[in-house]
């Protein structure tokens, strides 16, 4: 019977996990616009006791609430670090010593040391970036169609790659001809309207997945890890930005790691926090 549950209440998305009658881990998200919908969610569920929360709308939702709960409240980032443990368990992989990269509306970047974390980095462009600038350009607003489009596009159509700056000659060592010279660097070749919409969105998926990998390579440089663990919303059902961030850290030597409900870390180590805090509590 479900009755505890998880609860990370972001900028953009609330997002919920908890286990089946059968033990298994179900997820999903409701729009934080629409934090009614999770209260009604909630509310229709008595069964439902013990709710960990996190994210920066935890009040908001909580004030929506009825008061035969057990609440408990964790920062958001240490209901991360708890989720993201518990999935790597899940995967059997101990990664000790790891950089952790939340890609959501914008993108936060963290040094994990065990059970102790610290924020090293973050930008700005993140999975806001991604949807603005593809409406802008396309007039596409819906996240999964724009994720569904990008699959078959080619960057290599707007994007201006280092091959094509020493056209007709060899490209010198250590580069190589494949990266990235100018995201977007061809425009201005024709007319706007002369690219595919595919084209646009496949380029935008690159441009974001550069500048979050290349940060994060960054930071794994200077803390001498190996492996970079890519979770967040972005990542939900984004074959190509998966494709962008995992072939550039490979190229720089670096693993990236994705672990599956990317999306949901949060949620999760609010779940596991609720569930240990009940029990601490008999």
């Amino acid at each position: 019977m479900m009755t505890t549950i998880g609860i990370d209440a972001g900028g953009t998305l609330t997002k919920v996990a908890y286990q089946d009658d059968a033990g298994a881990l179900q997820v999903q998200h409701y729009p934080s616009t629409q934090l009614a919908r999770v209260a009604a969610f909630i509310n229709e569920h008595p069964e439902i006791e013990t709710i960990g929360m996190t994210g920066g709308r935890a009040e908001q939702l909580n004030a929506l609430l009825d008061d035969q709960r057990q609440l408990y409240f964790l920062v958001e980032f240490e209901a991360t670090l708890r989720g993201v443990n518990e999935q790597l368990q899940q995967q059997n992989s101990n990664l000790a010593r790891c950089i952790i990269t939340n890609i959501g509306s914008g993108t936060s970047i963290h040094y994990k040391n065990g059970d102790a974390y610290q924020r090293v980095s973050g930008t700005g462009i993140g999975g806001g970036t991604l949807v603005g600038l593809s409406a802008l350009m396309t007039g596409e607003y819906d996240y999964h169609t724009i994720a569904e489009h990008a699959k078959t596009g080619n960057r290599k159509k707007v994007d201006l790659m280092v091959a094509d700056i020493f056209e007709g000659m060899e490209v010198p060592a250590p580069l190589d001809p494949d990266l990235t010279a100018s995201n977007f660097g061809k425009v201005g070749l024709k007319s706007p309207r002369d690219y595919e919409k595919a084209d646009l969105l496949a380029t935008t998926m690159g441009l974001v997945g550069e500048v979050v990998s290349t940060l994060s390579i960054q930071l794994a440089e200077q803390y001498q890890v190996e492996h970079i663990v890519y979770i967040g919303t972005t990542l939900d059902h984004n074959d190509k930005l998966r494709e962008v961030i995992a072939s550039y850290t490979k190229l720089k030597k670096k693993t990236a790691v994705f672990l599956g409900d990317e999306g949901f870390s949060g949620a999760i180590g609010a779940l596991l926090y609720a569930k240990e805090c009940a029990t601490n509590s008999l």
